[in-house]
């Protein structure tokens, strides 16, 4: 559960935030000034901080630069009106991790906030590469015992000992980012600022003044300064995932940063000077984009200092009994899960187009449907099941012409397993789906599988399926 503490010293504030922020995932604690704060931090210990930078008492710029003394880590969200934005973004540079105006567009506000929780918890687990997982003392840790792991693994070893640009590269879902956060939980930036931006998520208007910031007026909407995502990392570490993805006006100013430490605000003509350690990943063959002069090839060079090759998990087969294993304990609630044999044996013959982040969310939603203390092949989403015979694997209109061999399938994977019912199987199967699909819209759920709400609501009740799906 997210711990979240709100300093400001108006009742009706502290109200408001009560009732917007009012989540059985969310842990709210108040406070009405920066000195009742400052003594109910180390007992809360609170993910996120959302203060008012005008208090009575001792202010917000007071309060923060007392927060950072016994926790750099700490996301301070600030508060303020037009009046007082200047000291908002004063207060940025001194380590706050954003500000928000009053009054409060509640959507930008949660979105807000979920960045920073974000950015609170890629800070605070650490991430472990023990290949053996001979440890658990921490929450994530970058798994694997194959040679091509132990290559990453040693790779990882000599960055977090250096200041060194890196490049990591591999398909979608190998666990890139992660690595990333294993480079920096190892490094001598370990206890500065690391923010993770997806380049590839922000409209490229906006990508550069997300990560270099802008001055008043520099565009349209632009009421006032900016501070961006390389400025608040000063000291620290800054990921750009799916670089490949970036303008070229945009790579020419990070370009920049790299090779001088400075830049200029969107809009400005003031260079401002940073030390920023990157950490770049991408899921594109660079060396390709910079034939066709997509990405920019002195970039290119100038991040490709070490790379680090992440395998597909197809080309590592081996590690996918410890991958289940470790997915089993960080995700089971209550008793402890195990998988049958003929279900590993399952996992192992897939291919695995969406790598290690696919088999995470398999053993997620079989650890979702099962009702015994091993996970079955009856429990598997159908497309691992039986891959090649899938809706989604068949051309348009071929579904009915190609029922006998999947039901043939099925009814193999049966004799095999005494547990399975073929038809309460398929169908729990397309009602997970529909759920999944819809991200738990109950309504459009039913009418993808052409039924009634109040017969939905039976068949989740009947197979036991959480309305929370925490399946991404």
């Amino acid at each position: 559960m997210d711990k979240l503490l709100l300093i400001d010293d108006e009742a009706d504030v502290r109200y408001s935030f009560q009732r917007i922020f009012d989540s059985p995932e969310l842990e709210l604690a108040t406070a009405a000034s920066g000195e009742e704060a400052l003594k109910l931090i180390p007992k809360f210990k609170p993910d996120l901080v959302l203060m008012d930078v005008r208090m009575g008492g001792i202010s917000g710029l007071e309060t923060l630069r007392r927060i950072r003394q016994f926790d750099t880590k700490l996301p301070v969200i600030l508060m303020t009106a037009y009046g007082t934005t200047q000291t908002a973004i004063e207060a940025m540079k001194h380590g706050a991790y954003d500000y928000v105006l009053k009054p409060f567009d509640v959507p930008k506000l949660k979105a807000l906030v979920a960045g920073a929780l974000k950015a609170s918890h890629d800070m605070r687990q650490v991430v472990s590469y023990k290949p053996l997982l001979e440890s658990e003392d921490y929450e994530q840790g970058v798994v694997g015992r194959s040679e091509s792991m132990q290559s990453v693994f040693k790779l990882i070893g000599q960055l977090a000992a250096s200041d060194a640009i890196a490049l990591i590269t591999g398909e979608s879902g190998t666990g890139k980012e992660l690595v990333a956060r294993a480079v920096y939980h190892h490094s001598k930036r370990s206890e500065k600022t690391f923010l993770a931006i997806n380049c590839a998520a922000i409209p490229e208007n906006l990508l550069e003044s997300e990560l270099f910031g802008h001055e008043k007026g520099a565009f349209t909407g632009a009421t006032a300064q900016r501070i961006g995502k390389f400025e608040q990392c000063h000291g620290g570490t800054l990921f750009l995932d799916e670089i490949g993805d970036m303008t070229l006006p945009t790579q020419a100013k990070v370009l920049r940063v790299l090779q001088s430490g400075t830049f200029e605000r969107v809009g400005g003509n003031q260079p401002v000077k940073v030390d920023v350690r990157v950490i770049a990943a991408t899921n594109k063959p660079l060396d390709q984009a910079v034939a066709r002069k997509e990405f920019r090839e002195d970039l290119f060079y100038r991040l490709n200092v070490v790379r680090i090759q992440m395998p597909a998990l197809r080309e590592r087969r081996d590690d996918i009994p410890l991958l289940v294993n470790y997915f089993l304990k960080k995700h089971a609630k209550g008793a402890p899960k195990s998988i049958s044999a003929a279900a590993l044996e399952t996992l192992r013959g897939y291919d695995w187009p969406g790598n290690v982040r696919e088999l995470e969310n398999a053993v997620q939603r079989a650890l979702v449907v099962t009702k015994g203390e091993a996970l079955l092949p009856s429990n598997l989403p159908l497309e691992i099941i039986q891959p090649t015979h899938t809706a989604a694997n068949l051309p348009a209109g071929a579904v009915a012409a190609d029922l006998p061999s999947l039901a043939q399938a099925l009814f193999r994977l049966a004799r095999g397993d005494k547990q399975l019912k073929v038809i309460p199987a398929v169908e729990r199967e397309l009602v997970i789906h529909a759920m999944l699909e819809t991200k738990g819209n109950q309504v459009q759920a039913a009418k993808l599988l052409g039924i009634t709400r109040a017969t939905l609501r039976k068949r989740l009740e009947k197979f036991k399926i959480k309305l929370d799906l925490s399946v991404q």
